[in-house]
């Protein structure tokens, strides 16, 4: 390493962001990257520890996948950029990563949290060093298209333009295949586009890597709901391979009484409409689902829940409770959580800081569930009782569950809900036009979790569709695993590393 002694000298120094009440005026990206010298020392911390866990993206002992999936390169392009050689960081960061500049703004840095510096300190910044080297290739002119010189006679046809789509269309269209990507919405990206608010991800840096893909040879057909606009069978017959691509699109609901009120939704809807109304028209047409002087009620406390704070923030909501039925997590590791396993600690995320900054108070209330929706007399919804959950474990499974507490019943006010209870597996038109087998949590079954190729010939799947909901980095490592083996299929062998 260039500092072998920098994660002595250096602490680590994030990039400065806005503050909330500041922030909130605007839908734009909100943190300012640091100078190139401020950044070569934080990529000096990288220590050369020998056994970086940070790009090693297998199980532990216990299933928990511990380091990047993509298996970034992390301390060679961290050396590269503390010696200045950001072209070569950038080259090598693109070996492993199909689009670092969508990592690096919406990954909860796996990385980071193996990160052996974050054993007994603080980790390496690693995301920030990613987004420095790939904005750094974008600005220089180092992102030129990468046409292949030789064009094969295989035609693909990829449903779906999230991640795994995208970066499955990337390689094999530089494989020298053709590649088309259905889209059934106005604009490709998937969930990037319509799922993750501005404030994380700018459409623009998805809008220059579609346009980069364009510039490369591959096609892509919006508006295009296959399964409906166009059938399996027309697939098919006019392609030598298809992935389906299509995510986990199946929103789990709330089945609770007062369910049919009006004004509750699902977050993926209300998330959708605000950037598209804030793309098309700065959310001057209307064409949203307003938060604005209403008391919203966002049931989830994941990632989507945290976005739904933070979009009904800067709508002009009136107040904002964010429901979760799990216990707290701890502020710090816990005994049976030890370093490199993700830890399973409490974060407080932008959507909830700028809830304490407008509010007063953190927005979230834990172990609570919705026991009713209420209504008024024109159908709309006015309120929410909700219970206490506390957690009880099962003698005979061994599991604990969350039941709730009788007599803990309260009455919450709410204008608007927002259901970010997760997903519950794929849309059922397009595998029932596929025909593809289905396992229990209703994602395409393959042979295994390595294998992409369905039981219907010719056909293969990959991202969310094929695991499970997840994260962007995984539905990229899904993708580039994809096009591999759809390129040993139609090739006999591939090249794809």
């Amino acid at each position: 390493m260039g500092k072998s002694t920098g994660f002595l000298e250096y602490n680590r120094i994030e990039n400065e962001g806005q503050k909330p009440l500041q922030r909130i005026k605007t839908y734009r990206e909100f943190h300012t990257p640091m100078d190139m010298e401020d950044r070569k020392k934080q990529a000096s911390r990288c220590m050369d520890c020998g056994v970086p866990f940070c790009q090693y993206g297998k199980p532990l002992h216990d299933g928990m996948v511990s380091g990047c999936p993509l298996n970034n390169l992390c301390p060679e392009w961290n050396d590269l950029i503390y010696t200045g050689d950001m072209a070569g960081a950038a080259q090598r960061l693109l070996l492993t990563n199909s689009f670092p500049e969508f990592t690096s703004r919406v990954c909860p840095a796996l990385c980071e949290k193996a990160c052996t510096c974050g054993l007994n300190g603080d980790p390496v910044t690693v995301k920030e060093n990613e987004y420095a080297v790939i904005e750094y290739a974008f600005e220089h002119g180092l992102m030129k298209p990468k046409a292949p010189s030789v064009r094969t006679n295989k035609r693909i046809a990829v449903v779906g333009s999230g991640p795994s789509g995208l970066a499955a269309a990337q390689r094999l269209n530089r494989r020298g295949h053709s590649v088309t990507v259905y889209e059934r919405e106005d604009r490709p990206g998937g969930l990037l586009m319509y799922g993750i608010p501005n404030m994380k991800l700018e459409k623009t840096v998805i809008e220059r890597r579609i346009q980069l893909m364009k510039d490369e040879g591959v096609r892509f057909a919006v508006n295009v709901d296959v399964g409906k606009d166009i059938t399996a069978e027309e697939l098919k017959a006019k392609y030598d391979a298809v992935i389906l691509c299509c995510g986990s699109g199946n929103p789990r609901d709330i089945r609770v009484p007062g369910r049919d009120a009006k004004g509750i939704y699902f977050a993926v809807d209300f998330l959708k409409a605000t950037t598209k109304s804030l793309i098309n028209s700065n959310l001057s047409d209307g064409y949203f689902i307003s938060a604005k002087y209403k008391n919203v009620v966002v049931i989830g406390g994941g990632d989507t829940g945290n976005d739904c704070v933070g979009t009904a923030i800067r709508h002009g909501c009136k107040s904002v409770v964010q429901l979760e039925m799990m216990p707290k997590l701890p502020d710090t590791r816990a005994a049976n959580n030890p370093w490199p396993e993700w830890p399973k600690v409490c974060k407080t995320d932008y959507g909830q800081e700028e809830a304490i900054a407008v509010f007063g108070h953190d927005p979230r209330v834990y172990q609570t569930t919705v026991k009713q929706f209420l209504k008024d007399d024109e159908g709309h919804v006015r309120a929410i009782e909700t219970i206490k959950l506390a957690p009880v474990k099962n003698e005979e499974t061994g599991r604990t569950v969350m039941e709730p507490v009788c007599g803990s019943e309260q009455v919450i006010p709410a204008d608007l809900v927002l259901i970010a209870a997760g997903f519950l597996g794929t849309e059922s038109y397009i595998t029932d036009d596929f025909g593809v087998k289905l396992n229990a949590r209703t994602n395409v079954e393959t042979a295994a979790p390595d294998v992409y190729s369905t039981n219907v010939e010719k056909v293969f799947t990959a991202g969310d569709m094929h695991r499970g909901q997840s994260l962007v980095v995984w539905a990229i490592r899904e993708g580039r695993e994809a096009a591999k083996a759809v390129d040993q299929y139609l090739m006999g062998y591939t090249t794809l590393r």
